[in-house]
Parts: C-alpha cells; structure tokens; sequence
C-alpha cells in the first residue's frame, strides 16, 4: 500500500480475510453446526428450560474458541461478547456434567454439581464471567445474567455470580499487568476501561435533552427494523445451509469477499483531510491500529473512512467515540460508514462462524450517534463522542431490548459517570419505541430456532382455558410395581420424559396417585435388574445395590439408552418396585384450574412436569401430564383455533 500497489495490497487484504473465514466455517460445518452464530440466544433458552442438542457440547466450546477468534480476524463486522458468553457457558456445562468422559477430563469431586439446579446455576454463572471478560465489566455481567439470561433468580445465585464476575475482573487485571510491556499484542490496551470518555465535559441544556430524545426514537426505528432484517435473513439463510456443508462454507466466502470490498473500496470515496495540529495521537498514522490512518493520502492527510473501516472493531468503536475531534469524521463519511455497517452486520450474522452482536448495534449507533452531535454542535453543549455513546447505547436498547444492564456495562467501558441520567433516559425510550414493533432480537431468534420458550407472563387467552383443556394423547402410567415389558414396551414407543405411578390394592385401598418416576431413573433401574418373579416391594434391596449418584443427571451423549438394555425374555414377565424411584411429591394442578396461573407456576418454579388431578372423586386419581409443549401458542391454538392472539 505505501509503494501504492493497490491491487496487490487489496488481493492480500481480501486473501488473508478469504483464508480465516473459510477456516472459520469449516470448523462450523464440519465440527459444530451449534456453534455458528451468537451463543446467547441458545443459553437464554437452556437456563429457560431448553436442553437442545449439542449447545453446550466440548466440541461446541472448542469451535467456539477458535471460530470466534478466526471469525473476528477475517475481518467480520461481527463481535466476540456473544461468543464469549456461550463459551461462559459451556465451561460451566463441563464443570457441572462432570467433565467429559470422551476428552478424559473428569473430576470425581465436580459429581457433586451433576442436578439441575447446580447445572443451571453453574451455567448462568458462566454467561455472566462471560460479558464480564469481554467488557471488562463485572457488575454488568451480573446484571445481564440476571435482566436477559437467567430465567429463575434467587438470592444465593446473585452473590455467586458476583464472586465469579469478580474473579474474572482480578484475572483480567492480572494479565493485564503481565501484557502491559506490549508482549500480547494489543490486549489490555486501555486498562480495564475499553472506550474511556471521562475526559469530556458532561454539561447539558434543554437542546441537549431533546437531542437525546432524538436518539431514542431514531435507535427504536433503527433497532425494530434491524431486527426485522435479521429475522428475513436468518430465515434465508437456514433455506441455504440445509444443502450441506460446503454450502456453508461458499456463503461465508461470499459475505467475506464482500465485507472486504467494502471495507478496501469504500474509503477511495472519502477525501484526504488535513491532519490536526491539536492531537497528541501520531498523523497520519501507518499502524496496524490506531487512529488518522494515512490509507492512499499524501503526507500530512489522513482518510477518515479508511481509519473507521481498516481498523479493528474495537479500534474503530474507540475512534468513534473519541472527545475533543469534532471534525474529524466528515458527515458524509459517517453517512457511509453508517449504511455499510448496519447492511453488513445484518447479512453477517446467521452464516457458519461465531459472531456476536454487540460490537456491530455499537457502530452502527456511535456512528448515528455522533452524526446527530454534529447536526446539533451549533446549539449543543455535550461533546461528540459523548453523543456517539449516546447513540450507541440508543441503538443497543432498541435492538435487544434491554436497560439497567445495558447502562452499567456501557458506564464500566466507558468510564463516566456523569452521562449516566442521559443513558438511562436514551436506553428507556429506545426500548419502549422498539417494543411498538417486534420483540428483542435475541427473543426473535428463540423463536426462529424453535426452541420451545416460555415467556414470563402468560398470553391473555389462557385465562379463557383451564388445565384441563389442554391435556392431549393417551396417558401411560405405571403401577407401583410394574412388570418389565410394560415398562420396556412404553419406553420404545413414547419419547415421554415422565411417567405417572399409581399404586392400587393390595398396596393400597384404593387407586392412588404415588407420584412420578423419570425415563432416565427407570433406565438406570432396568439396567441394574433388580427384578422379582411376584409383585413385591424391593425398596431396600435396590438402595443397597443402587447409589444416588447413579442417577444423578447425565452429561452430552453420556446417559442410558433404551437400546443399551439387555433385558432377556424371560426377564419380561418379571416386576419391578418402583417406589425408590418415584418422586412422590410431584407439582399438582386441579385439572379446573386457570391455565394463566398453571404456566405461570410452571414456569416460576422451572417444572418438566405437572400432573393434572381430577376435581371431583371416584374418577383415576390423575387426568393426564402437562409439559412445557402443552403451554405453547402453537399447540393452545392447534386444539383452539377460534382463539386468536390479543395483543
């Protein structure tokens, strides 16, 4: 480039982004498919109920690692906060599965972590040590696992995802410190603090204010419609990776062909600019990073475009919100910058890489956000760089629809506390302006994804329906002591997850509910055949032969299949006690109760079953078993389709 060999230096440019993407998508092809994308959509969803295939898998993590960071090094208008976050995540999945009995990494103490709660826990944790390392904001990880992430909160989760942000912080400081002679490259550049602003004057008028308010509709509109897009495009693109791997791999070829182009091409369109006299940073400047880059302009010039585009992510986000240089990004550079990053973060996110997106809503609000302090300088007394952050935080609360977390996280990478009423006031009006349209993008993929989300509140025409009308199918139960073949037959035909126990004379005096037993306990109980020829109660012998740690929860690709039984003929017309595995105290509903206030408890106190028990006597003891299937709008309105949804 300084020997002006242009197409040489843009055939390198584009090569090496060619070489990391292709790289980057091969390990999601071939690897992970699960690690494509974000991250946090897929872990909101576990911590909300959701176990899906694969999310939180070793492979998954390692793909993540290194995906994440060939996908940002190709130059991708694409962030690594997401990715880090599912990575949080799927550390704490290893921690509390055990280990990984495939990798032979296991610990006999981490069985202890091996329910759900621990697990949930665990993994909630790591979302949180993961905004905490990639903002270097620990008080913001705390809160983003609690506003976004976390589905179920108590008070024990709140410190214990404190302490681990706040180790995260130390580690970060430590190494830090140990990078801070510049053996790491750029890493720990700025501290702790990424993008500090506290050196600008934070005084504002009425002018001021209405400029804010400004801001908020403009990141509403632009988030809604962000969103929108993202939503079209995701939906192509799953059309377009359902033909195979290779598929994959050209798409992500394509758009890095692409981003190239445009991040080499369209800096020939902005003009050379005199460097600043006033500036302490070097001008022009030939640095890998940095900002005034020098780009084809003579000595003494900068281009403004090719500083924002031939730049780190993190670079560029710096230069955007930089104070006291309100002249140095032209209006029209903005305008430009403006439009490339927000169509090129769209058609981005959804290909085969690890991509995030915080750091692509962050420039395409800094830039609109310092775009309106320039329209307002003449009668404004805020900076423009606070202005860019204000920008910033408006287009982040109108795309993810988020506000006290999003606050604290800007205000720990930016360093200043006095902006703090205008981002609170600019988060609240963008998320209110954005919710007149669509959900948060994150709440937008769920559903795209089809992962069975169950909302905080329950959809107004469920108060029309009781608990009982929602109960489909055949129900299988299981009586207290139960012949092998009937167990073994239901296990092969139904994929149900839990089975009601009803004992009945001579255990008892009349039918009775005595509660429910899980697929997994009654595999681990089939497995261990501790069958008899009569029907009799083996309670002490199967807790003698049995340990509790063998039904504790299994890890990815680690728990007993139907198919690994080897149960013999004559075994068939044997029984089983079931009592030592049945949870005799399960969650009951009144089949005549509110199905508003069933999911409600369903959801509040993070239930797989609910049995459904009749209100009046002399029928069976239970009506049948609501899941969280039973409590989605698709099927209420697959059995109701005379109601319609009511905003």
């Amino acid at each position: 480039m300084l020997k002006h060999e242009y197409y040489k230096a843009f055939a390198a440019y584009a090569g090496c982004n060619l070489g990391l993407a292709a790289a980057a998508a091969a390990l999601c092809a071939f690897i992970a498919p699960a690690a494509a994308g974000s991250g946090i959509p897929e872990v909101k969803a576990y911590l909300n109920g959701v176990d899906a295939h694969s999310i939180l898998a070793p492979s998954t993590l390692f793909v993540k690692i290194f995906g994440s960071v060939l996908g940002v090094s190709a130059g991708f208008v694409v962030g690594k906060e997401g990715p880090m976050v599912h990575t949080g995540a799927c550390i704490a999945s290893l921690i509390g599965q055990g280990g990984s009995r495939k990798y032979h990494l296991t610990w006999r103490w981490l069985r202890y972590f091996k329910n759900d709660r621990d697990r949930r826990d665990l993994i909630t944790c790591g979302a949180a040590a993961g905004v905490a390392a990639a903002f270097r904001a620990p008080v913001g990880g705390v809160l983003f696992a609690l506003e976004e992430a976390a589905s179920w909160w108590r008070s024990a989760l709140l410190w214990r995802t404190f302490f681990t942000t706040a180790v995260v912080a130390i580690v970060l400081r430590a190494f830090i410190q140990l990078c801070s002679t510049g053996t790491c490259g750029s890493f720990g550049e700025g501290g702790l603090i990424m993008y500090d602003v506290s050196a600008a004057k934070v005084t504002y008028s009425a002018a001021d204010i209405l400029a804010v308010i400004l801001l908020g509709i403009l990141g509403g509109i632009f988030g809604s419609l962000y969103n929108y897009l993202v939503d079209k495009v995701l939906r192509t693109y799953s059309i377009i990776n359902e033909r195979g791997a290779v598929v994959k791999i050209l798409l992500v070829i394509t758009i890095s062909l692409l981003t190239s182009i445009c991040s080499y091409g369209l800096p020939w369109l902005a003009a050379c600019i005199p460097c600043p006299t006033d500036v302490s940073a070097s001008c022009p400047n030939t640095d890998v990073s940095g900002n005034y880059k020098s780009f084809q302009c003579p000595p003494g010039h900068y281009n403004d475009l090719a500083s924002l585009f031939l730049n780190t992510n993190d670079d560029a986000i710096r230069n955007l919100l930089s104070t006291s240089t309100v002249k140095e990004f032209h209006i029209s550079s903005l305008f430009i910058f403006f439009g490339a990053v927000y169509c090129l973060g769209i058609i981005t996110y959804g290909i085969a890489i690890p991509s995030g997106l915080f750091i692509p809503v962050i420039l395409a609000g800094a830039c609109y956000g310092r775009l309106v302090g320039r329209l307002f300088e003449p009668i404004s007394k805020l900076d423009v760089g606070l202005f860019a952050l204000l920008g910033a935080a408006s287009f982040l609360g109108g795309t993810m629809r988020m506000t006290v977390s999003l606050c604290v996280i800007l205000l720990e990478l930016t360093n200043d506390l006095l902006v703090l009423p205008l981002v609170m006031l600019v988060l609240l009006i963008s998320k209110t302006m954005g919710d007149i349209f669509n959900k948060g993008v994150y709440d937008q993929i769920v559903k795209l994804k089809g992962l069975p989300y169950m909302e905080a509140h329950a959809e107004s025409y469920m108060k029309n329906l009781v608990a009982g009308d929602v109960v489909t199918g055949p129900l299988i139960t299981f009586s207290g002591v139960e012949k092998v073949g009937n167990i073994l037959h239901a296990l092969r035909s139904t994929g149900h997850n839990g089975f009601p126990v009803m004992d009945e004379p001579p255990f008892s005096d009349a039918p009775e509910l005595c509660g429910l037993v899980l697929r997994s306990h009654l595999l681990v109980l089939l497995k261990g055949k501790i069958f008899s020829t009569n029907k009799l109660l083996a309670r002490n012998e199967i807790l003698s032969r049995i340990g509790a740690l063998d039904f504790a929860k299994a890890g990815s690709g680690k728990g007993i299949r139907v198919e690994d039984l080897d149960i013999e003929e004559e075994d068939m017309d044997m029984y089983v006690d079931l009592h030592p595995i049945t949870n005799a105290s399960p969650y009951t509903v009144v089949e005549s109760m509110s199905l508003a206030k069933a999911a409600l408890l369903f959801r509040q106190l993070g239930l797989r079953h609910m049995c459904v028990v009749p209100k009046s006597q002399g029928r069976p003891p239970i009506v049948g078993i609501l899941t969280r299937h039973d409590f989605l709008p698709e099927h209420v309105l697959e059995l109701y389709p005379h109601i319609r949804l009511r905003k």
